[in-house]
């Protein structure tokens, strides 16, 4: 069997897609057979009477998954909220951890690795019960932590990390992102920053619209 990662982040806009997109078209490369899966997609806009999940098509597309999107994203909201949430304005069920399962499952069997996104961070409540840990956790998961390289974010990354262990996730290890741009002085020091404050390991950074360094896939191998 081969690795099941679920790329989680340290909030909203951290780069989570970029990083899985990323990643998955990296590992296709490598000839591998890459199943992709976001559970439950928030956000989505309506389309000829649907509700189309574009950060999930954009994996799709990217790992040249051509399984059946309703296989890839069975939950999709209009609000943009946690999942929890935003199935309650929307008066739609909310997210059952026993189909995403099974949805799982079946893309994990005809493939060679499999990417899960999350929405937003580990405690996200996927529904008022359960978070994206307990998820993690049912499909026995590995982390690969998302820190989005930008001030302010030392304090989120060391609690999703420290929240990781609490739950005794596996932790693949963490990659900074570049969100912006533009250097600063604060997406110039995180790194070494984050290597004082934790021991998880420090998988790489990925450049504002660079591709992924072969360092960080080769860890992830």
């Amino acid at each position: 069997m081969g690795r099941r990662f679920l790329i989680t982040g340290t909030d909203t806009a951290v780069g989570k897609t970029t990083v899985g997109c990323a990643l998955a078209y990296a590992l296709r490369a490598r000839g591998m057979r890459v199943g992709v899966m976001k559970p439950a997609e928030t956000d989505c806009k309506e389309a000829e009477g649907t509700l189309e999940p574009a950060d999930a098509r954009a994996l799709a597309a990217a790992a040249s998954c051509a399984m059946p999107i309703d296989l890839i994203c069975p939950y999709r909201y209009r609000s943009p909220l946690a999942p929890a949430a935003a199935a309650e304005i929307d008066r739609i069920a909310p997210p059952d951890l026993g189909e995403i399962k099974r949805c799982f499952d079946k893309i994990a069997s005809e493939s060679d690795t499999v990417l899960v996104e999350g929405a937003g961070g580990l405690t996200v409540p996927i529904t008022w019960d359960t978070d994206y840990a307990d998820l993690a956790l049912r499909l026995n998961l590995e982390l690969i932590v998302v820190i989005g390289n930008r001030l302010g974010c030392l304090n989120a990354a060391v609690l999703t990390l420290k929240y990781a262990a609490a739950r005794g996730l596996n932790v693949a290890g963490y990659i900074l992102c570049d969100v912006e741009p533009a250097e600063s002085i604060a997406s110039q020091t995180n790194e070494d920053s984050l290597r004082r404050l934790t021991s998880v390991r420090y998988l790489g950074r990925m450049r504002h619209r660079e591709p992924l360094s072969k360092q960080i896939v080769e860890q992830l191998l």
